[in-house]
């Protein structure tokens, strides 16, 4: 049906005037409100890294977390047993072992005493080994958890679990989760920076620091510690800034075009990402270079600049946090320990120690360990039953421990037991889940409020599951 011109321009007027009643019938403060989320919610789309608070005012404002993937031995480590030091070479108890499943072993291999001395360090007295030395003097500034405890048996489902709260592959990680909760403070570095050392790296890839569901914009960036820290940083040979600025701005002209026409956001999160990594060609290069830094700050943390090491990713992890950096993973996968125990041990403290002791001193002494969130622990723990011969342990899910520093939490802490064997935790049990609750709740987030909706539920880390373990809370 054809209506004439004058009867289409009368509709549109009445729509017009009903619509502006409807919307905006409270008058002009209604538009100057409109206006104002307007332009909030534009902000928030083109930079969907802005900060944020969280639900409440936070302890910490970022968080390292040291990520010992393979998992290192409690029991030679943290969780001394006198009584597991007596029985060792002798059959383990058949009722503790009842429906227990091990990962490689007969459950019923003899047990296996601690390799190495006990030393009580700092005013609590917290027992660590004396091969943990630079750990163990900071002892007063950690809250130690030997309670902890998870389902998974195997490195990649228990790293996963850690890492986003299910086994199952596609679900965000932590940090993308925090990232997603309280953006960044840098505009010209990444959110969220994730860098692996040891002889490998983890068994879940990177699941581990994926945004899963979440837009892409809050995945980890891998940096590398040797030359340019992300790959293709640096313009190829005939290629000018100016050259690249305008391509870029070609680029990012085609993909605002595809935005405004289907609205998705991962088309926004493509923008960002180029001119992130235009922002990062001049920051990026300073930021990692290392022999920027004193000789006296190398000395503490044992840093050989140009060298790839666990020790160098510590010291680039303080200068990143420094430069308002909210999330830094460093991964070292070396603590698979089903043989050669002993050697295996001593080379992977003697690879983190200082510099774990060295990064909690040097943002203790620059005032940044009160927000900042430190976070020490692999994905389980090791079984109080031998493997390969007379040295080497299984995995195990029962029972592990995992240390905290800085950002509200307690120092000086000794948190959770297990049972005489280390086979159990018995006491104050601590969950993979209260720990991110944890972890979460000293960031400002209620862990269960903090959540996105994918395919018709809401979801968050912690699943249904968590509980914040207060007694480790400043």
């Amino acid at each position: 049906m054809n209506l004439p011109n004058s009867t289409i321009a009368d509709i549109q007027r009445a729509h017009s005037r009903r619509w502006f009643m409807k919307e905006c019938g409270i008058g002009l403060g209604s538009i100057a409100l409109t206006s104002l989320l307007a332009r909030d919610a534009s902000a928030s789309t083109l930079n969907p890294l802005a900060p944020k608070g969280g639900h409440f005012p936070g302890k910490a404002k970022n968080v390292i977390f040291l990520y010992m993937g393979g998992a290192p031995s409690h029991l030679d480590l943290f969780d001394y047993k006198p009584k597991l030091a007596k029985l060792d070479g002798t059959a383990p108890p058949a009722e503790l072992l009842k429906d227990y499943q091990s990962a490689f072993i007969n459950k019923g291999n003899n047990l296996l005493g601690p390799k190495f001395k006990f030393k009580k360090y700092g005013q609590a007295g917290t027992e660590m080994a004396e091969i943990l030395p630079h750990i163990g003097s900071k002892a007063d500034d950690i809250a130690v958890v030997r309670s902890m405890h998870t389902e998974a048996f195997n490195h990649a489902p228990a790293q996963i679990l850690l890492s986003t709260g299910s086994q199952q592959f596609g679900r965000p990680s932590l940090g993308s989760w925090v990232t997603y909760g309280l953006g960044s403070e840098s505009e010209n570095l990444p959110a969220f920076v994730v860098m692996s050392s040891g002889s490998k790296g983890p068994s879940a890839g990177a699941s581990n620091w994926n945004s899963g569901f979440l837009p892409s914009v809050y995945d980890g960036v891998q940096f590398r510690s040797v030359g340019d820290p992300v790959l293709y940083l640096s313009n190829p040979k005939g290629i000018e800034k100016g050259n690249r600025r305008a391509v870029i701005d070609a680029i990012n002209e085609l993909n605002q075009r595809h935005f405004d026409s289907v609205g998705d956001p991962e088309i926004q999160t493509r923008i960002a990402a180029y001119e992130m990594s235009h922002r990062m060609q001049d920051v990026a290069p300073e930021v990692t270079d290392l022999t920027k830094e004193p000789e006296h700050v190398h000395k503490l943390y044992g840093t050989q600049p140009g060298k790839s090491s666990f020790a160098n990713n510590c010291l680039l992890a303080r200068r990143l946090v420094e430069r308002g950096v909210r999330f830094v993973e460093l991964f070292h996968e070396s603590w698979d320990q089903h043989g050669g125990l002993v050697g295996g041990l001593k080379k992977n403290c003697k690879d983190v120690d200082q510099a774990c002791g060295a990064l909690i001193e040097d943002l203790k002494q620059r005032g940044m360990l009160e927000d900042t969130l430190i976070i020490f622990g692999g994905e389980f723990g090791r079984t109080p039953m031998v493997q390969g011969g007379n040295d080497g342990r299984d995995h195990h899910p029962n029972a592990f421990t995992m240390w905290m520093a800085g950002g509200g939490i307690k120092g000086g802490v000794n948190h959770g037991k297990t049972d005489e064997l280390g086979f159990n935790a018995v006491e104050d049990k601590v969950h993979i889940h209260d720990f991110n609750a944890t972890v979460l709740h000293q960031l400002g987030f209620d862990h269960t409020k903090l959540t996105t909706r994918f395919q018709g539920r809401d979801f968050r880390l912690t699943d249904v599951h968590g509980k914040v373990v207060k007694k480790i809370l400043a």
